[in-house]
C-alpha cells in the first residue's frame, strides 16, 4: 500500500501549538510537507500571547527530521491572516494546504452572552478562517492547486447548550467552505469541513468520561487524507473521533408541492407538514442550483399530475 506523501507541498496549520493542530502539523511534516505552525500562544479564551507553543511544535518537527517555521500572528485580523500566508511564501515559496484549526471558547447561555464574547469567538473562528484563506486562495488559483480544510463542530451543526457564539461561528464555516469548493473547482482547489471529537484544552471539561477515548491523534488520519493530492472530494463535511469516521450532510426532502405559483395558506402547510418533513427520497444538493432543479421538477410533476 502506497503512503500518502506531501513532498514539495507547503501547509499552513492554524492553532497548531497544541491539541488537534499539533497532531496535524506533526503528521504532515512526517509525510514530507513543509509546515507553517501558526499559534498566537494565548489561553483557551483567546487572551494572552506568546511564542512558546508554536516554537515547541516547530522544534518537535525538526527533531523528527521535518521542516517547519513558526508564526505567532493572530488569525482574527486581515493583517494577521495575510502575515501567516506571507510567512509560508517567504519561507517556502508557495501555499498548497490550509487547515483552519485555530479557535477559542467563551461559553455562555444565550440569555447571558455579552456582545464582546460573541465578537471574540466570531473573530477567531469564522473571520479568522476567512482572513487566512482569502490570500491563500488567490495563490492557489494562480498555481492551479490547493486544499482547504475548515474545522467546524457538532456544536454548530447539531447544536450544544451554552455555545451559541461557538455554534454560530462553526456553522458559518460550513457555508464558507461550500462556496470555496464551488469557486475553487476549476482551479484544482478542494474545500471540506471537519467536525472533530477530541480531547483538547478547549474540550476536555465538556467531554466527561468520553475524553479518555478521544485522543487528537484519532482524528489526524482523515485530515491527512482530505488535504492530500490523492483526495479529490470537495464540498463535504466529515465527523471524526475515537477511531470512528463518518460523513455529515445537509439533505433536501421531496417535500410537498401544490402547484407552481399556487397560493398556499398556513392551514395547508399544517396539514402537509409530515409530508414536508418525510426524509424518504432525499437528495444532497451540491449547490443552490440543485435545489432550484428539484423545485422545478416538483412543479413539473404537479402539472403532469393535474
Amino acid at each position: 500500500m502506497s503512503e500518502i506523501r506531501f513532498d514539495g507541498r507547503v501547509a499552513i496549520v492554524t492553532g497548531a501549538g497544541g491539541g488537534l493542530g499539533r497532531t496535524y502539523a506533526l503528521d504532515l511534516a512526517r509525510r514530507g510537507a513543509r509546515v507553517v505552525v501558526n499559534d498566537k500562544g494565548g489561553a483557551a479564551d483567546g487572551t494572552g500571547a506568546g511564542p512558546r507553543m508554536a516554537d515547541s511544535v516547530v522544534k518537535e518537527i525538526g527533531q523528527a527530521g521535518g521542516i517547519a517555521v513558526a508564526s505567532y500572528d493572530s488569525v482574527s485580523t486581515p493583517q494577521g491572516g495575510a502575515a501567516i500566508v506571507k510567512t509560508a511564501v517567504d519561507a517556502f515559496g508557495r501555499v498548497d494546504v490550509v487547515i483552519n484549526n485555530a479557535g477559542i471558547l467563551r461559553d455562555k447561555t444565550f440569555a447571558k452572552l455579552e456582545p464582546e464574547n460573541l465578537d471574540a469567538v466570531l473573530d477567531v473562528h469564522l473571520k479568522g478562517a476567512f482572513f487566512v484563506s482569502q490570500p491563500a486562495f488567490r495563490l492557489m488559483k494562480e498555481q492551479g492547486y490547493g486544499r482547504f480544510l475548515f474545522t467546524a463542530s457538532n456544536a454548530g451543526i447539531f447544536g450544544n447548550f451554552g455555545q451559541t457564539n461557538y455554534g454560530a461561528a462553526k456553522m458559518g464555516l460550513v457555508g464558507l467552505s461550500n462556496v470555496l469548493a464551488l469557486e475553487g473547482a476549476k482551479h484544482g482547489i478542494t474545500s471540506n469541513v471537519l467536525a472533530p471529537m477530541a480531547r483538547t484544552r478547549l474540550t476536555e471539561s465538556l467531554l466527561g468520561a468520553a475524553a479518555a477515548t478521544l485522543e487528537p491523534e484519532c482524528v489526524t488520519p482523515l485530515v491527512a487524507y482530505l488535504v492530500s493530492e490523492e483526495c479529490h472530494l470537495s464540498h463535504e463535511i466529515f465527523s471524526a473521533g475515537g477511531g470512528r469516521f463518518a460523513r455529515i450532510f445537509v439533505g433536501l426532502t421531496p417535500g410537498w408541492t401544490k402547484a407552481a405559483g399556487a397560493k398556499v395558506d398556513a392551514e395547508e402547510v399544517r396539514d402537509h407538514i409530515e409530508q414536508i418533513r418525510d426524509p424518504r427520497g432525499y437528495i444532497v444538493p451540491g449547490s443552490i442550483a440543485d435545489e432550484m432543479k428539484a423545485a422545478l421538477e416538483a412543479f413539473r410533476g404537479q402539472q403532469r399530475a393535474g
